[in-house]
C-alpha cells in the first residue's frame, strides 16, 4: 500500500473513532441528566380524554391499562377501541370497568379499516366515544405513574404547543430476547433522542405518548391524515411543526413492555422500527451510524491500522458505553448484563445496516411494504 493511501485509512479511521467516541460520551451526559416533572395545577386542570387503541392480550395489558385508571387528575375518560368483539383485550377492559366503576371508561367496537393503519383506523373509529377537548394517546403496552397525566397535560396549556410526547424505557418479561430488545430501547434508541433533544431537536413523537388538543388534531385534519402512515405518531408531530405549534418532550418517562420471545420476533420489530425511521427521515438514519458508537469505534481503530490515538478513543468509547449502560440501569442489575452489551451492539450494527436492504416489514403477521414518505401497504403476495 502507498503512503498516501495508508494515511487516509488512519486519517479516516481515527475521524470515525473521534466521532464515536464523542457520541459515546454525549450519550451519557444527556441519559445523566434529570429534570424534575412538573404538573399541572389541578384545579386548573382540563378535562382529558384518553384514547388505548387495543389489538390482543398483550403481556402485562392489564397492568398497564389499570395504571392509566389510578391517575391523581380530577376528571378524565378513557376510550378503548379494538377492531373485533372476540378480542381477548375486550374481557381485560370490562374486568376494569367492575374494578373502577365511578371512572368513566367506554370501549368503541368497529371493525372499519380508514386506511393501511389498524392502530390509526381504531383511532378514528373511537371518536365518537371522545368527551373531552384534551386527547392523550397512548400504546396499550405502556405502564405510568399516578402523576402522569397532570405532567403531560400540563404543557398543553400553552397555545403555542401543538403536541406533547414522552420517552420511555423499556420493562423487559423474562428471556434473553426481550432483554435484548429492552437494551435496544434504553441503550441505543433513547439516548439517541436525548442527545438531539440536549441539542435542541424537536422531531420526534412517540406513540408511547402524543397529548393534543382537539382543534390542533383537526387543524392538520384529523387521524385521517395519518391513516397510510406506519409512523403515525412522527407524521402527527410533523403535521403540527408545519402549523408552527412547538413539540414539547415531557419530563415524564413512561415504562413499555417488552415481550420477544424469540429471535425472529426481535429481529422482525426492530427491523420495521429502523426501516420506519429510514423512510421518514433517511438522511437522519444514514448518519446515525454514529450512533452505534462501539462497532464503529472499532472499525475506525482498524482502519487506521492500530495507530494509538485511534486506539485511546476505542478505549474512552468503551468506558463511556459502560458508564451508558450504568446510568440506564441500578447497580444490581447493571453488572450481570455486562457480558451481553458486545452482543447487543453488534446486533443493533447488523440491523442498522440490514434496514438499508429493502423497504418490507412484518406487523402483526402481515407484510408490508413502506414506501419513501412513509406510508405503507400490504404485500400481496401470489399462491401457486
Amino acid at each position: 500500500m502507498n503512503v498516501p493511501a495508508h494515511s487516509w485509512l488512519v486519517g479516516c479511521g481515527t475521524v470515525l473513532a473521534a466521532l464515536a467516541m464523542g457520541y459515546s460520551i454525549a450519550a451519557w451526559l444527556a441519559v445523566r441528566r434529570r429534570i424534575r416533572p412538573t404538573g399541572v395545577a389541578l384545579a386548573n386542570a382540563p378535562a382529558v380524554t384518553i384514547l388505548k387503541p387495543l389489538c390482543g392480550e398483550e403481556h402485562g395489558l392489564y397492568e398497564c391499562l389499570r395504571s392509566f385508571c389510578e391517575q391523581d387528575y380530577p376528571r378524565f375518560q378513557i376510550v378503548f377501541g379494538v377492531s373485533n368483539p372476540h378480542d381477548p383485550a375486550v374481557a381485560v377492559v370490562h374486568r376494569l370497568e367492575r374494578e373502577f366503576p365511578t371512572k368513566d371508561l367506554r370501549i368503541a367496537i368497529d371493525g372499519r379499516l380508514h386506511g393501511s393503519s389498524p392502530k390509526v383506523s381504531n383511532l378514528i373509529n373511537m371518536m365518537s366515544l371522545a368527551s373531552y377537548d384534551y386527547f392523550v394517546i397512548a400504546d396499550s403496552d405502556v405502564c405510568v405513574t399516578r402523576s402522569y397525566l397532570a405532567t403531560v397535560v400540563a404543557p398543553l396549556l400553552d397555545p403555542g404547543v401543538g403536541i406533547v410526547t414522552c420517552g420511555y424505557r423499556g420493562r423487559p418479561r423474562a428471556g434473553l430476547w426481550s432483554l435484548l430488545g429492552c437494551l435496544f430501547i434504553n441503550e441505543w434508541f433513547m439516548p439517541s433522542v436525548c442527545v438531539a433533544a440536549m441539542a435542541g431537536s424537536r422531531s420526534f413523537a412517540f406513540g408511547a405518548t402524543i397529548a393534543i388538543r382537539r382543534h390542533v388534531l383537526d387543524s392538520v385534519g384529523g387521524f385521517r391524515s395519518i391513516a397510510n402512515q406506519l409512523a403515525d405518531d412522527y407524521r402527527l408531530g410533523e403535521l403540527t411543526r408545519k402549523m408552527g405549534l412547538r413539540t414539547v418532550l415531557s419530563e415524564v418517562v413512561v415504562d413499555t413492555y417488552v415481550g420477544e420471545r424469540n429471535l425472529s420476533e426481535l429481529l422482525e420489530h426492530e427491523l420495521r422500527w429502523l426501516r420506519t425511521i429510514r423512510a421518514v427521515r433517511p438522511v437522519g438514519h444514514a448518519l446515525s451510524f454514529i450512533t452505534l458508537s462501539m462497532p464503529v469505534a472499532a472499525i475506525g481503530s482498524l482502519l487506521a491500522g492500530g495507530a494509538l490515538p485511534a486506539l485511546a478513543m476505542l478505549g474512552i468509547t468503551a468506558g463511556a458505553r459502560i458508564l451508558l449502560h450504568s446510568a440506564v440501569h441500578k447497580p444490581d442489575l447493571a453488572r450481570p448484563h455486562l457480558l451481553i452489551l458486545p452482543i447487543r451492539d453488534i446486533l443493533t450494527f447488523i440491523l442498522w445496516s440490514w434496514s438499508f436492504a429493502a423497504r418490507t416489514v412484518r406487523w402483526r403477521d402481515e407484510h408490508f411494504h413502506v414506501t419513501r414518505n412513509g406510508a405503507f401497504r400490504p404485500v400481496m403476495r401470489t399462491t401457486r
